[in-house]
This record gives C-alpha cells, structure tokens and sequence, in this order.
C-alpha cells in the first residue's frame, strides 16, 4: 500500500498529487501556497475546495492536455503502484 499522496507534477509553484486510497470520480490534489483544490480529470473542473483564477486556469489547462497521463496514474494509485511524473506545461 502507498503511504502518501505521490507528486505527479511541478509547475510555477502549484504541486499536484493523487491521493492513493482516493474516492472516484477520478481526481487530483492542486496545491498552491495555502490554497488548495481537488480537480475531476475527466472534464477538468474543481470538484471541492479552491485555487486563485490564474493558477486554476493553467491547472485546468495542463490537466485538459494530459488527461490521458492522469487517467493512467489514477488507474496505478487503484492498483497500489506509484505512477509516475507527468511532464508540465511548455
């Protein structure tokens, strides 16, 4: 079993991460300084709680291009296995 939440991705200061004992849909954590926000992946939208707009907006948009890479790490955190990063936007 995986301890912690991996970090999937870096990016001008936001940190995303998947928690592994996590409750569908299929989400991601977004933290940037004190804010925070979990992100459906499918149509990527804030399910619970919050991110200023500029960096809601590029988490949105980095999720939307990787959605395929975020599907595959949600289905490893299901199958107990560490996913691995995703590269961040250009």
């Amino acid at each position: 079993m995986i301890a912690s939440m991996p970090v999937v991705c870096r990016f001008r200061g936001i940190l995303v991460t998947i928690n592994p004992d996590d409750h569908p849909p299929p989400h991601f954590h977004a933290r940037y300084g004190g804010a925070k926000a979990s992100i459906r992946i499918n149509e990527p939208a804030v399910i619970a709680g919050w991110l200023p707009p500029r960096q809601l907006r590029e988490v949105t948009g980095w999720a939307g291009a990787r959605q395929d890479e975020l599907r595959a790490a949600w289905a490893q955190m299901e199958a107990d296995e560490i996913p691995g990063q995703i590269l961040p936007p250009a």
